[in-house]
């Protein structure tokens, strides 16, 4: 398979990415993929991310781009006016770096759930096109521990998946579905550890 193949072309782009991670599971596809990985959705992320910030009251202060791909969410965040946008991806930093000329932090999702992130804050975190990929067994963990490290939450997904319970630290506050992307809009039902400081 050649490299950058993926995202050259939106129209077949998707089918292909699916038929991989059918075949090699998402975690193998972007390990061999990531470095010239790129959304083939980038369009309709922007658009998504746009309507939200104009629907919803979302923070853009300090915003984390959570598995941050080739860098879509960041950059139309920072067109949007967010100024402090922290990537994360273990797997596509390098494109990451590449379109945006800052680094990402190599950080999986397993490390987040372990406690990664913990004593960091964010405004807002944004996940585009990614949480659906965890096996659920996982989303519990790394659903609570996002939570204690910032009050809003935006996912963006080709459909409903994942399933986020009430549970799990969050509280569904808007869903839109618009030009085939889901957005949904979380708050923590978690107090935020120093908030007070």
């Amino acid at each position: 398979m050649a490299s950058g193949q993926f995202g050259s072309n939106p129209d077949d782009a998707p089918r292909a990415i699916r038929h991989e991670y059918e075949a090699v599971g998402p975690a193998q596809f972007y390990a061999e993929q990531g470095g010239a990985y790129r959304n083939p959705h980038e369009d309709r992320v922007a658009a998504a991310l746009e309507y939200c910030v104009k629907q919803w009251p979302l923070d853009l202060t300090c915003v984390l781009d959570l598995a941050c791909g080739s860098g879509e969410a960041t950059l139309a965040l920072r067109a949007l006016g967010a100024a402090d946008v922290v990537g994360i991806d273990p797997f596509t930093h390098e494109a990451y770096a590449a379109r945006t000329g800052q680094a990402a932090r190599p950080l999986t999702f397993e490390a987040i759930a372990a406690g990664a992130l913990s004593g960091e804050r964010f405004s807002l975190i944004v996940c585009s096109y990614a949480l659906h990929l965890l096996a659920p067994s996982r989303l519990p963990q790394l659903m609570l521990a996002l939570s204690q490290v910032a009050p809003s939450l935006l996912i963006l997904s080709p459909h409903k998946r994942p399933v986020v319970r009430d549970d799990w630290g969050w509280r569904l506050d808007g869903e839109i579905y618009r030009q085939r992307v889901r957005a949904r809009w979380w708050t923590s039902r978690e107090p935020l550890a120093g908030a007070d400081d």
